[in-house]
């Protein structure tokens, strides 16, 4: 059970990174988010981006994320056999980062396309970007509890607590992006996020 929930999260955090993929580029090239503050040239920006790519991305989202919370979720079953208390942290920490990361997932497609549809124009952008902050605390609570989840997971594995051999803490989300962060990769996070479940099923599946 707990190696098909890993596997489960592996295919989830890999259709995750491609529906990131797909609100990250246009036919043009990679977007670049420093000229948001430019009409002019956010709208040159968005003016090749289809409007089924951020439909799309809003849909596969949202299933891949249901697919990965599986892995999470089974992450804090297994832990219960080596402490009750980090076992509750993770599973409450899982619940906290899957709800409103579906929330922020679907509001960036959601502006992303209300923009495009709109024609990019300045009335658009300024109505999208302050649906975009306000709703922003729905990524703050997302990588909240994904951060806590990590955290907890590094410091059992790391010190010896689990059936993980200690150097098994480098297959962990937070250490593999800190890792490739200076390449500054496209969905750099369901990177991550996919070597780590690819780790653990090597450790324990």
């Amino acid at each position: 059970m707990l190696t098909a929930a890993l596997v489960t999260a592996l295919v989830g955090h890999i259709l995750c990174g491609l529906s990131d993929l797909l609100l990250s580029y246009t036919k043009a090239g990679r977007l670049d988010l420093k000229k948001i503050n430019d009409p002019e040239k956010m709208a040159a920006m968005f003016k090749d981006m289809p409007l089924s790519y951020p439909l799309v991305s809003m849909i596969m989202g949202t299933f891949a994320i249901m697919l990965f919370g599986f892995g999470y979720f089974a992450l804090a079953h297994w832990m219960r056999s080596f402490s009750s208390l980090a076992a509750n942290i993770m599973f409450v920490a899982s619940i906290v980062f899957l709800i409103p990361i579906v929330t922020h997932h679907v509001f960036c497609g959601a502006v992303e396309w209300m923009y495009v549809r709109l024609g990019c124009t300045d009335e658009a952008r300024s109505a999208v970007l302050e649906l975009q902050k306000k709703t922003i605390c729905t990524m703050f609570a997302g990588y909240g509890g994904l951060l806590v989840f990590l955290i907890t997971l590094f410091v059992m594995v790391v010190s010896g607590r689990t059936d993980i051999p200690a150097w098994g803490c480098v297959f962990n989300t937070l250490v593999i992006l800190l890792v490739i962060s200076p390449a500054k990769l496209p969905a750099a996070g369901n990177i991550a996020g996919a070597l780590m479940y690819m780790g653990l099923l090597f450790m324990l599946g």
